[in-house]
This record gives C-alpha cells, sequence and structure tokens, in this order.
C-alpha cells in the first residue's frame, strides 16, 4: 500500500493522491518548446479553444433544440432564434465556430507540411491530427444535418447515397444508415446521437491521443533542426536561458499562445456579431421537403474540395477518386520518401509540390460551390486530375531530393 503522511494543505491532499505536481511538470513546466518557432504554432490552442466554444454553445442550444423532423426547423429558426433570451448569440457562435475551426484546421495541416513535421518520428502526432479531421468532418456533417432545412435534407440525401458504392447498388447499406428509405425522423435523430454523444467523446480521446504523441518527439521547429531537448532544458534550468534552444511551455510559450489566440478571438467575433451569414446557407432557411430538390445541392465550404473531386467523374471512377482524396493525406509520411526535415522553400520540387497543392485545393474549393457548368465544369475537372497527379509524383520527386 502507498504511504501517505498527514497533508499540510488541500494542494499536498491531492499531491498524494493524484500526483498534480508530476502531471503539472510533465505537461507544462518542463514541457519544453523549441524558441525557433512563429504564430503559426499556436494553431493547435486556437484549435482547443474553439472546440471549447462549440461544446458550450452546442450545450445551450440542445436545451431547446428538438430531434423531431416536425420540430427541429421552428425549434432552431424560432424557438432559439426569437423566443429564447440570447439564443441568437449562441446559435451564432456555434455555426461560426463550426466554419471557422476548419479554417484553422487547414492552416494547421498545411503549416505542418511546409515544415515536415509529420517526418522521422512524428508519424503519429501526423495520423492522430488526421484521425481529428475525419472526426471533426462528420461532427461537422452530422451537425449540419439538425436544423433540418432544404440544404441538410439533401446534403444528407447525396452524401448518404455515396455508401451504395456505384455500381455495386448496396442501397441496404444506404437505408440501414438512414433508417428509412429516405432521410425521415430516424435518420435525424441518430445523427443528433452522433453529433451531441459519440464524435464529442471520440473528439475527447484522439485530442488526448493527439497531445500524447506529440510529448516523445516534441515539437518541430522552423528549420527543422534535430534539437538534444534533454541538454538544452538543463542548459536553462541552469539559468542559461538566453542560449538555450528550448523555452518552457509554462508561462514562456503560453504567453504567445495566449496573445494570438487574443487576436483570434477579435476576428471570431467580429465574425459572430457582423457576418455569422458567411456560416448560414440561405436555402437551408427553407424547411427541408423532399419533393422539392434545390437547383444545385452542395456541402459547406469545407468539404468542397473533396466533393469537386467527385463531381467531374462517372459514377465509379468519382467515388474512387473521392475515396482516394480522403485517404491522400493519410499517407503523406510514407510517400514522402525524403529524409530531409526542412522548410518546403529548402526542398526543391518539393516546394512547388507544395505550392500547386495549396492552390490547387482552393481551386477545388471554389469550383464546388459553382454549377458544373461549362468552363467550371473542366476547370473542376483539370483540378481534380491534378490533386491525383500530384499525389502519385510525390513519392518520385521526394526520392530524387538530394540529402541535406
Amino acid at each position: 500500500m502507498a504511504h501517505f503522511e498527514k497533508a499540510t494543505s488541500i494542494h499536498d491532499w491531492l499531491n498524494q493522491r493524484l500526483a498534480i505536481d508530476t502531471i503539472k511538470r510533465v505537461m507544462a513546466t518542463e514541457y519544453w518548446i523549441p524558441k525557433n518557432i512563429n504564430f503559426l504554432w499556436a494553431m493547435g490552442m486556437v484549435l482547443a479553444v474553439t472546440f471549447g466554444l462549440l461544446l458550450i454553445s452546442g450545450i445551450f442550444l440542445l436545451m431547446y433544440y428538438k430531434p423531431d423532423v416536425n420540430l427541429a426547423f421552428d425549434s432552431v429558426n424560432y424557438t432559439i432564434m426569437s423566443e429564447v433570451g440570447y439564443g441568437w448569440l449562441w446559435r451564432h457562435i456555434h455555426g461560426v465556430a463550426a466554419s471557422v475551426i476548419f479554417l484553422v484546421i487547414y492552416i494547421h495541416m498545411f503549416t505542418a507540411i511546409y515544415y515536415g513535421s509529420y517526418k522521422q518520428g512524428r508519424e503519429m502526432i501526423w495520423l492522430s491530427g488526421m484521425l481529428l479531421f475525419v472526426t471533426f468532418s462528420g461532427e461537422a456533417f452530422s451537425g449540419y444535418m439538425l436544423p433540418w432545412g432544404q440544404m441538410s435534407y439533401w446534403a444528407g440525401m447525396v452524401i448518404t447515397n455515396l455508401f451504395s458504392a456505384g455500381s455495386l447498388e448496396l442501397n441496404g447499406i444506404v437505408e440501414w444508415i438512414r433508417g428509412d428509405y429516405v432521410p425521415g425522423d430516424a435518420f435525424l435523430t441518430r445523427f443528433f446521437m452522433l453529433h451531441v454523444l459519440l464524435m464529442p467523446l471520440a473528439i475527447l480521446a484522439l485530442i488526448g491521443l493527439h497531445f500524447g504523441a506529440l510529448r516523445i518527439p516534441h515539437v518541430n521547429n522552423q528549420d527543422g533542426e534535430e534539437i538534444d531537448f534533454e541538454a538544452e532544458s538543463k542548459r536553462y534550468l541552469a539559468g542559461d536561458t538566453k542560449n538555450a534552444k528550448v523555452i518552457r511551455f509554462q508561462w514562456d510559450f503560453l504567453s504567445k499562445d495566449i496573445f494570438v489566440l487574443g487576436v483570434f478571438l477579435i476576428f471570431f467575433f467580429y465574425l459572430v456579431f457582423y457576418h455569422y451569414e458567411f456560416a448560414m446557407d440561405p436555402v437551408n432557411f427553407d424547411p427541408a421537403d423532399g419533393l422539392k430538390t434545390p437547383p444545385h445541392i452542395y456541402p459547406e465550404w469545407y468539404f468542397l474540395w473533396s466533393y469537386e473531386i467527385l463531381r467531374p467523374f462517372p459514377k465509379d471512377p468519382g467515388l474512387i477518386a473521392f475515396g482516394f482524396a480522403q485517404i491522400a493525406f493519410f499517407l503523406l509520411p510514407f510517400l514522402d520518401r525524403s529524409p530531409n526535415v526542412a522548410p518546403a522553400n529548402r526542398r526543391g520540387l518539393f516546394a512547388i509540390w507544395f505550392w500547386v497543392m495549396l492552390i490547387d485545393m482552393i481551386t477545388l474549393t471554389v469550383m464546388g460551390k459553382l454549377p458544373p457548368q461549362g468552363v467550371f465544369n473542366t476547370i473542376g475537372g483539370i483540378a481534380a486530375w491534378t490533386f491525383i497527379g500530384l499525389w502519385i509524383a510525390l513519392p518520385i520527386i521526394t526520392i530524387l531530393e538530394k540529402k541535406k
């Protein structure tokens, strides 16, 4: 049995039972961060706070939302927006956070790609991050169903149809997911359960995995330099803080995080109060009607790039291209065959690959919102083929890369 002494304070009592001093030392005061980083390394903190805003605002919305096809639309657009004090504010916060969190996720992803933060021992950081991306996508899609507007209904219809697997016509799987032949009450309540329970629990577990995966290889830096964290931390603790290549997470790096977070929150609440409409599709302010198809069905902006990869192709090839797009980023640590851990601008052809990929994904996103007609269809098709070609070319150009 463990030895306990008479506690001298509440802190001492808790420390003997929960080792809070050890947790603080491991996770904060002796968790070392490279000095050579910039504001982009604060995106993890921004994501955590934005997820917190989603949780808090979601709890308030949950108090008045009705997961019933006859009541859902009015509970969101009338009860919450008109009858509940500050209900409009919580809905605006939830809607804006749901969109902005994906903007920050994409910035976080492309920062990691640019600086090679997925390489040489950091593969689990990347893979856990991609699992978080997929889980957040599921959370966003399930939440998009809940207002039960026109675009909610028809986006749900289109996305669930993908599970029929094209010519295989696995319609039984689609009906099993929906709980009916078409989206209805069973469909809505299932996605309600996913949104408020299963997906948030999965996200919390994956956040723990993601932070845990950071602990051993430590955070990357702007130069991709291999830092001896043990030696540099000893130098810091010995008082040579100027020449040490690392700083404490608390409060050295955390103070920078908080500054970036403050700037982000100014931007965030500006959108909440003045431009919240960007996060709310006007078509979704019409009640769901299974007999009236919208002229142009599309998902939220953060799914448009993968949706556009699906559209230019016939049914079966389109599904294959769409599936490829979903797993391509998972394979990045294994397709990049270069041993170099360095910023993209110092990696020759990889720098071209990175910027073409970024521009191509922006192009796919823009084309995904436009009707697939005329020149838009042509540009979308070229962008889709470019995306596939870039991933095929990646192992080749990185094998040819000279070791630095």
